[in-house]
């Protein structure tokens, strides 16, 4: 059983939901945003972008890894900051993408 931290664009809530579901029936705690700014289209406040930035680095402080949700390869500039300091924490780091990643999970959208 290992912590997993969720990271990738909100606008990717299907893709969410269906890995932290995969996840969890592995048997792994899932860790993930805990709003999608993006699919539901919410504006926010800058300070407000700030704190939930760090409120996910903090969720990857708790992780034993991370898992990025890259739908068609894209990562935007704060899933890229999410993994640097993943790097940085020395955190294993999985990718949707990566047909090579441990939990073999596939993406309705991304098959």
């Amino acid at each position: 059983m290992k912590i997993i931290t969720l990271c990738g664009s909100t606008k990717f809530k299907e893709e969410f939901e269906e890995v932290n579901e995969s996840l969890t029936l592995l048997g792994h705690i899932v860790l993930s945003v805990g709003v999608f700014v993006h699919s539901k289209e919410l504006i926010i406040k800058p300070n407000q972008k700030e704190l939930l930035d760090q409120l996910h680095k903090r969720k990857i402080d708790l992780s034993d890894e991370i898992f990025v949700i890259d739908v068609n390869s894209y990562i935007g500039s704060s899933t890229r900051s999410e993994i640097d300091y993943a790097k940085l924490k020395n955190k294993r780091i999985n990718y949707l993408s990566d047909a090579a990643n441990p939990y073999i999970i596939r993406s309705r959208k991304n098959k």
